[in-house]
C-alpha cells in the first residue's frame, strides 16, 4: 500500500486537501454564517484574523484565516527578551559569532539527543542564508529534545514557517487550530505566528527543521507529468478546531523573533479556538504517499522529479527552498549507471537521514539522524564503493531505498554555517572527503592505435610538433 505502516497508530482526525479552503468548529454552530466578523459573534467568541500574506496579496496567493476564540491572541503582557545568553538563533547578530562561507564538503555524525531540554531549548540552527527580519531565505535546525514544553507554554515562531522532518519519537503537537501527531516518514508544516505547545508520549525526539523565512511552500508544477503523480494533494492533513477552556490560568507564550527568544505572560489559554475557516493552517503528510517517478528507458533523471513542496524565488523555476525525498523506488535504466551522477550544482544541498540507508552513499559515514551539506558549486556524488559497485552491476530492474529515506533542502542561496554547526556541536566528520572521493582511481586508458588509421585528414606516420601536415585544418 502507498502509505507508511506506523508503528504508532493515528489517534487525531483530519481534514484532506493541500492549499484547500478547509472550516472546522468544535462547538456545533461556532461559525458564522456568509460573515466573517458579525456584530456578535456565536456564543460571544472574538473574531481574529489571522493573515499569512499581505491583505493585497493576489487570490492565489492569499492566505488568511478567521479564528472564533475565547479571548483575543493580543490579550497579554508585553513579551520581554529571555535567555538572550544562552538561546540565539540569529548569529549575525553577535559580534563574536557569525555564518561561516566554506566551499567544503561537509558532513555530520548523528546528533546527540539532550533529554534535559524541551522543544523550544532544543532548536540549533546549523545553517543557513539571508535575513527573517528582511523575511528573507532559510534557516536549517536541529531538533533533539527530552521533554514536553512546560505544562501552560506555548511558543510560536514570527520568523517564517517551520518545516518539520522527525527523525526519531513521536511528536504530539497542540496548535490553536487543532492537534496533530506527527511520527516519522511523517512532516509537518507550522506557519508563521501559529501558536503551540510540543509533548513527547514516547520520549525522547530528534530530527531536522527547514524555516522559511519567504513565501510559503507550494506544491511544484507537474508539467508534462500531468495532473497527478509526486505529492497528490489530497493526502496533506488538517486539524480539525480543538479547544480547551481555561481562563484563570497563568500562561507563558515564547516567541522567536529575528532568532531571539522573547516570552510574555497570559491569564488564559492560547488554544481556545471553537471554530476557523480559511487557507492558513497547520497541516502534515505522509511521506510514504509519494508517487515516485522515474526513467523507464536511459540515464537517471534530476533529482527536482522527487521535489515533495517548493519555495519559489522571484525568478520562477528556481527556488529558495525545495524539499526533495529520495523514497525506496525501482530502477530499470538500461546501459545507464544508476545513482546519482557527479555533479556540482548552482543550488546549495543539506542532506539528512531519517532512516535506513542512502544509495548514493554506501560507506556508512552518511547515518540516520546525521546530515551533509554540499554548498553552491561544490562538487559531489557517489562516493567510491558506490561508484565501484554501480559501475559493475548486473543492470537488472531493481528496487532501491527499500526500508530508506533520505531527504534534501534545496535552496539557490549560498548557504552559511553557524559556529555551533560547525565547531561546538562537535558532530562535523573530519575525513568526509578522504572517505567518499579521494580513493577514487582513474580509468582512462588511451585507445591503441592501428596501423592505417587515418587521423587528423592525414594517414598515420609520426610527427612532431608544428607538422602541419598532421593537423588538415591548420591555419596560419
Amino acid at each position: 500500500m502507498p502509505t507508511t505502516d506506523f508503528r504508532v497508530q493515528e489517534k487525531y482526525r483530519y481534514q484532506n486537501g493541500f492549499n484547500s479552503y478547509h472550516e472546522s468548529e468544535a462547538v456545533e454552530g461556532a461559525l458564522p454564517i456568509a460573515a466573517n466578523s458579525p456584530q456578535k459573534p456565536p456564543y460571544g467568541l472574538y473574531a481574529e484574523k489571522l493573515s499569512g500574506t499581505a491583505f493585497t496579496a493576489p487570490r492565489h496567493e492569499n492566505l488568511q484565516t478567521w479564528l472564533y476564540r475565547i479571548l483575543p491572541a493580543s490579550a497579554h503582557s508585553p513579551f520581554e527578551a529571555r535567555e538572550s545568553s544562552t538561546y540565539n538563533t540569529n548569529p549575525e547578530n553577535k559580534p563574536h559569532e557569525k555564518l561561516h562561507q566554506i566551499p567544503n564538503q561537509l558532513r555530520w555524525d548523528p546528533f546527540d539527543i539532550d533529554e534535559t531540554v524541551d522543544w523550544v531549548h532544543s532548536l540549533h540552527l546549523v545553517a543557513g542564508a539571508g535575513d527573517p527580519t528582511m523575511k528573507q531565505g532559510v534557516g536549517y535546525f536541529i531538533f533533539a529534545a527530552g521533554k514536553d514544553m512546560g505544562h501552560r507554554e506555548a511558543f510560536y515562531s514570527a520568523d517564517g514557517d517551520f518545516l518539520i522532518v522527525l527523525q526519531h519519537g513521536v511528536l504530539d503537537i497542540q496548535t490553536e487550530l487543532g492537534k496533530i501527531l506527527v511520527r516519522p516518514n511523517e512532516i509537518c508544516i507550522i506557519p508563521r505566528g501559529v501558536r503551540y505547545r510540543v509533548t513527547l508520549p514516547l520520549g525522547p525526539v530528534r530530527g531536522y527543521i527547514l524555516e522559511l523565512y519567504q513565501g510559503h511552500f507550494q506544491l511544484p508544477e507537474l508539467g508534462p507529468i500531468g495532473s497527478n503523480c509526486l505529492a497528490n494533494a489530497r493526502d496533506f492533513q488538517a486539524p480539525v478546531a480543538y479547544f480547551d477552556e481555561d481562563t484563570d490560568s497563568e500562561w507563558t507564550l515564547l516567541s522567536k523573533f529575528a532568532g531571539h527568544l522573547f516570552a510574555a505572560k497570559q491569564n488564559h489559554t492560547p488554544f481556545d479556538v471553537v471554530a476557523w475557516h480559511g487557507l492558513y493552517y497547520p497541516y502534515k503528510y505522509d511521506l510514504g504517499r509519494f508517487n515516485t517517478m522515474g526513467s523507464i528507458s536511459f540515464d537517471h533523471p534530476d533529482p527536482s522529479i522527487y521535489t515533495v513542496l517548493t519555495a519559489q524565488s522571484d525568478h520562477p523555476g528556481t527556488a529558495v527552498a525545495d524539499f526533495v525525498i529520495f523514497p525506496p523506488r525501482w530502477l530499470v535504466a538500461e546501459d545507464t549507471f544508476r545513482p546519482p551522477w557527479y555533479h556540482r550544482n548552482t543550488m546549495s544541498e543539506f542532506m539528512g537521514l531519517i532512516h535506513g540507508q542512502y544509495d548514493a552513499k554506501t560507506g556508512g559515514g552518511f547515518q540516520p539522524a546525521g546530515a551533509s551539506l554540499h554548498n553552491v558549486m561544490s562538487a559531489h556524488g557517489p562516493d567510491a564503493t558506490t561508484h565501484e559497485k554501480a559501475s559493475n552491476a548486473d543492470l537488472k530492474p531493481m528496487k532501491v531505498g527499500e526500508g530508506s529515506m533520505a531527504f534534501m533542502f534545496e535552496s539557490c542561496l549560498m548557504v552559511g554555517v553557524t559556529e555551533w554547526g560547525l565547531k561546538k556541536c562537535r558532530k562535523l566528520q573530519e575525513g568526509y572527503n578522504a572517505e567518499s572521493w579521494e580513493p577514487l582511481k582513474p580509468h582512462f586508458r588511451r585507445p591503441e592505435r592501428r596501423v592505417g588509421e587515418i587521423r587528423n585528414g592525414g594517414e598515420e606516420k609520426e610527427g612532431v610538433i608544428g607538422d602541419r601536415s598532421q593537423v588538415s585544418h591548420w591555419t596560419s
